[in-house]
């Protein structure tokens, strides 16, 4: 579980959490155990602490 340190960074990943970069440009995460998406991130930065997915793995021919 990540923790909070107050230096405004976290030690850790947050768990059953990752992130991918929209078409729009904005950052989305998604429920790693259920696929279920849950906020957007506007502004285009990335979520802090929260893993990205990686590239092509997750098309048709995975």
């Amino acid at each position: 579980m990540a923790k909070n340190t107050g230096s405004n960074f976290r030690r850790g990943a947050v768990t059953a959490r990752t992130q991918f970069q929209r078409n729009d440009g904005n950052y989305q995460k998604r429920n790693e155990r259920t696929g279920e998406f849950m906020s957007v991130k506007n502004g285009g930065s990335p979520f802090k602490g929260v893993a990205k997915e990686p590239d092509g793995r997750d098309g048709p021919n995975s």
